[in-house]
């Protein structure tokens, strides 16, 4: 595809001006690590000797993360921990990235999100996830927590130019909350772009929404196996939300841009390079789409600087994030 590159360098400069809140499953991954030492006497099993443990913001934490580092931390969150242990462990990595938690709603009927990676190594091997443990609750939240969240939106949603909903269904966001979400923040003219796995069509009345593609698949109805059926796949969700682009991620195929009209973009994979991680790369392209959105900057090229910010962080392990200059550098070598 041809763009301005020009044009790219100065949206990528604008991004540092508006400010964004993420409402949605907040989570905390909890990494840990050791280096193998030898195998269990009481089971055979391996024993690691424990070197370091970092907690990386993850989930819809994760978008709030990556939006912070572009924007000098104008973000905050909405969502729902537990009364318990690593619910002070999550907080405290929000206030370490300049996150504002006064969305924050403690519940100790329910757990506070948590995924915890273990990995191990030897001298000479690389670092390898041995197993992941997840802690969360099922269902979703109770009514006086819902209201509680509700409150928070009424408050705080026009104090910020956009408002990503991500929904990893883990129970914060109910129907109720979605809708409430959507109807605050078009009110006060905000842009909202929803970033959810399935449902997509329940989404009514969106700036944009930012799906996979199996996810988009499963919610069409019918498998993508060319530009046509993207377009098919972009047009439907375009009707079935009223929102004004939809943003289909394809992986190794980049992305697909659809706008109303039967406009359509098909944008390539910028960078590439070996894929060490793609752990939260999703969230990395909804959160700074979103924000060149907010910052009125195109839909295609909001989302091409949102595949750039992709190429960096899958060179990373984990969650990661990226910078203005990170992007500048990168979109330069384009």
């Amino acid at each position: 595809m041809d763009f301005d590159k020009q044009k790219l360098i100065e949206s990528i400069k604008s991004l540092a001006n508006k400010k964004i809140l993420v409402v949605g499953d907040l989570a905390l991954d909890e990494m840990i690590y050791g280096d193998a030492e030898r195998i269990s006497r009481e089971a055979p099993v391996l024993i690691l000797q424990h070197t370091h443990t970092k907690l990386i913001l993850g989930g819809a934490s994760n978008a709030a993360h990556n939006v912070a580092t572009l924007n000098n931390a104008k973000v905050g969150v909405i969502g729902v921990v537990g009364e318990d242990y690593h619910s002070d462990l999550l907080i405290e990595t929000f206030h370490e990235a300049n996150i504002n938690t006064d969305g924050i709603i403690k519940d100790k009927s329910r757990k506070t999100i948590v995924k915890t990676r273990i990995s191990g190594s030897i001298t000479t091997s690389i670092t390898q996830q041995i197993v992941r443990v997840d802690r969360q609750s099922k269902g979703d939240i109770c009514a006086e927590t819902e209201q509680k969240i509700i409150s928070k939106m009424e408050q705080l949603i026009p104090q910020y130019d956009g408002i990503i909903l991500s929904d990893y269904h883990i129970g914060t966001l109910t129907k109720n909350i979605i809708n409430n979400a959507i109807s605050i923040a078009n009110k006060h003219n905000k842009t909202i772009v929803v970033d959810a796995q399935r449902d997509l069509g329940s989404y009514k009345n969106i700036t944009s929404m930012t799906p996979n593609l199996p996810d988009t698949e499963k919610s069409v109805g019918f498998e993508i196996k060319d530009i046509e059926d993207l377009k098919h796949a972009g047009d439907k969700l375009l009707a079935e939300t009223s929102a004004k682009s939809i943003l289909i991620t394809c992986g190794a195929d980049g992305m697909f841009v659809t706008k109303p009209n039967k406009e359509y973009t098909k944008i390539p994979v910028f960078n590439k390079s070996e894929v060490f991680d793609v752990t939260g790369a999703g969230d990395t392209v909804t959160a700074v789409y979103s924000l060149a959105l907010a910052a009125g900057i195109d839909p295609v090229y909001s989302a091409i600087i949102g595949n750039v910010a992709a190429s960096i962080v899958v060179r990373q392990f984990g969650c990661a994030t990226t910078t203005i200059n990170e992007l500048l550098s990168a979109v330069e070598k384009l």
